[in-house]
């Protein structure tokens, strides 16, 4: 059986960690809610009523992809298509090509961002291990412009910033569903969450007050995975019907 990511691939070690995961929703949260098609979100209207299911559905998805074979890969990546093309049809119109890369583009981003953060800098062929990764999931949904390398993709990932951010009445009520569904302590963790690994033109549109109180909080976190004590710090902070979904992301080293 040929599988879509490698056994031994960083993108595996990435997406094998509840921590790392979060991560990388928290800061997709944040760019989500500044996107020019954020209304797509809201068309259905399933992600403002429960964000947080919606978010471990999409990890079900992404995980699928990152941890199948190539065939059953491809049925997840066909399915997730059909199911956008199923949106479009009801609304009468088509998403934008732009809008699909940029959420290609969040994944690639906030997987890189967010191992870095909790765990240590990748090499840059980890980091084209990343993106070609997503890429290939790119190429399978038939986005078009897609970069051929990491490289090349730099560029085009800050253009597709400063073009299809911006604040809108969207963003607004989206972090009030956040605080709402999260609680106001675990909401103020996701804010600083998003303020250490959201890009600055992001976090410029986002926060008038960018001060962050996590660093050191990330620096004894860090510290408590080492004595084994992260499971216990996670279960104090997460809401606990979410629990059980949280423990079965992670994968036990081989």
């Amino acid at each position: 059986m040929e599988l879509f990511v490698e056994q031994n691939s960083i993108v595996r070690e990435i997406w094998g960690k509840s921590d790392t995961v979060l991560f990388i929703f928290a800061g997709a949260s944040a760019e989500f809610a500044l996107n020019k098609a954020v209304d797509w979100l809201y068309y259905t209207g399933k992600l403002p009523k429960d964000p947080l299911g919606r978010l471990f559905s999409t990890v079900g998805y992404a995980r699928k992809i990152v941890f199948s074979s190539i065939e059953e890969a491809n049925q997840s990546i066909d399915f997730i298509t059909h199911i956008h093309a199923s949106v479009e049809k009801n609304r009468g119109m088509a998403i934008p090509d732009w809008a699909y890369r940029d959420v290609l583009f969040m994944l690639i981003h906030y997987s890189i961002a967010s191992f870095e953060l909790l765990e240590r800098k990748l090499s840059n062929a980890e980091k084209e291990e990343v993106y070609n990764v997503f890429y290939c999931v790119g190429l399978r949904m038939d986005l078009k412009e897609l970069p051929d390398n990491y490289k090349d993709w730099l560029p085009v990932r800050d253009a597709h910033l400063k073009e299809n951010l911006e604040k809108s009445k969207f963003t607004t009520d989206l972090f009030q569903q956040y605080k709402k569904h999260l609680g106001t302590i675990r909401f103020k963790l996701l804010i600083g969450v998003q303020k250490l690994i959201v890009p600055k033109i992001a976090k410029d549109k986002l926060f008038k007050n960018q001060f962050v109180l996590l660093k050191p909080i990330i620096k004894i976190y860090k510290i408590s995975k080492l004595v084994k004590m992260d499971s216990a710090i996670k279960n104090l902070l997460l809401p606990s019907e979410y629990k059980n979904q949280i423990k079965e992301i992670d994968i036990p080293k081989q």
